[in-house]
Formats: structure tokens, sequence, C-alpha cells
């Protein structure tokens, strides 16, 4: 088959797969020009089985690839052999430290048929299971102490240091807190706001608040130490009382 009818049957296959699983999906196609692109997604290609048995025989050449606004993608690759259907793949999230993968198991990939309706069921049902399951656990190791926010809270942490930190659900919130001294850490997501000045930190945790609250997003402050579950508080309550800064180097 020529690589004109593989790219089309991608695309097309593709763009059905994506309106037919649950939450929001786009389809991407990937041709063979866009060799840096195609060389980062086979870096990021999250199977030990069938889709790395492939790729280490076949170097992607073209792909589509599936994309949810919370980030996680999958890549549909052709089976490079004369039966029906393609294989898909979950796609390991960016920048993650290594340390976030440890004792993960690994969301390997699917054979599909090639029926992009029945293949959708497939996906639903056993993929994207164990894909969501693979992104929590490595997302939350990533936070290293850092509970989770979700779409309608944000949760802030102090830190030893005296910085406050928390994980956005999205960029809602984050665009809010950048606003206000919180500096991302481009490798776990994190934001974080600096201790140095507990003024200028006060008044950045007092004005995010109402803006948070205006797009219905409530605030939460907590301690990391007890792991007890965050008691609601505005997020103008004053700083920790500033103690010895021990900072902490995150390293992969």
């Amino acid at each position: 088959m020529h690589d004109h009818d593989i790219s089309e049957r991608l695309a097309s296959y593709a763009d059905v797969l994506a309106g037919e699983l649950p939450d929001t999906w786009t389809s991407t196609h990937l041709a063979g020009d866009a060799k840096d692109d195609l060389a980062e997604l086979t870096d990021r290609i999250w199977d030990l089985d069938l889709v790395a048995a492939l790729l280490a025989e076949h170097p992607l050449q073209q792909v589509a690839v599936l994309s949810r606004p919370d980030g996680a993608q999958l890549v549909l690759i052709d089976r490079h052999d004369e039966r029906d259907g393609f294989l898909l793949a979950a796609v390991a999230p960016h920048a993650l430290p290594d340390e976030a993968y440890r004792g993960v198991p690994e969301p390997n990939g699917i054979a599909l048929t090639d029926d992009p309706f029945l293949g959708a069921e497939q996906v639903a049902n056993d993929l994207l299971v164990r894909y969501d399951r693979a992104l929590a656990q490595v997302r939350h190791n990533a936070l290293d102490g850092i509970q989770p926010s979700q779409p309608d809270r944000v949760v802030l942490t102090w830190q030893p240091d005296c910085s406050v930190a928390t994980a956005p659900a999205d960029d809602r919130a984050g665009t809010i807190l950048a606003a206000h001294g919180f500096i991302q850490d481009p490798h776990s997501g994190i934001y974080r706001l600096s201790g140095d000045d507990t003024q200028a930190q006060a008044r950045a945790l007092r004005d995010i608040g109402p803006q948070l609250d205006a797009l219905g997003i409530g605030t939460a402050l907590q301690h990391p130490a007890g792991r007890h579950a965050p008691t609601s508080a505005p997020a103008s309550m004053p700083p920790a009382p500033a103690g010895t800064r021990t900072p902490t180097a995150r390293t992969r």
C-alpha cells in the first residue's frame, strides 16, 4: 500500500476514533517530514509490548496523534503487515522526572479492528482505563507530597522553605497564579510562590482568592505534615511563621 493511501486511512480512522471516545479528543496527522516531532513522540510512547516491538523494526514515518485537553495523548500507528486495522499506544506526559514513573506499569498499546466504531469501544474499555490509571499515578508521584487540585478548587500547600506550592487542574487557575508571582516548574507543572518576601506572599495569596472565586474556583490551604485532608480557607490566610529555610532541589 502506498504512503498516500496509508496516510488517508490513518487520518480518516483517527478522526472517527477521536469523535467516538469518551470526553473530548482531537486528531492531528504527522507526516514523514515532521522528523523532530516524530522522534520526540517515539521517545514518549509508553509501551513495552506490541508497539515497542513494532518500533524496533519500523521507526515512525507517519502517525495520527489523538489529544485530550488535560494533556493525555494516544498515537495511532500503521501495523506494517497484511492485517487490517492499526496499533494504538499511550503517550507519556511531557517532562516529568524519571522518579515519577518508578513502579508504574506501562499502559501498553493494543491492536485495533479496522472498524473505528468498534475500535473506540476497545480503547474506552481497555487502553484508556489503564492509561488514565497510570497517568494519575505518575502525576501524583511527581507532586512529591502536594495534593492535586480539582477543577473547582486550588489546593495551596506550605513548604518547608516557607514557599507555597500548588498543582492547578487547568490553565484557568494557572494563568491567575502566574500573574501573582507563582513560578511553574517545567518538569512537574507545580506552581510555587516564594516565601522570601512574606508581605508580598501574603498579598498574592489574598489577591488570588477573589479572582479564582470569580471563575467558580475555591481555595484551600494546607500544611504537608500529617497528610490530613485540607480544610477550606480563604487565600488571604497569613503565611506560616518563618523558620529555618531549607530549600530543596528536584533532580531528574
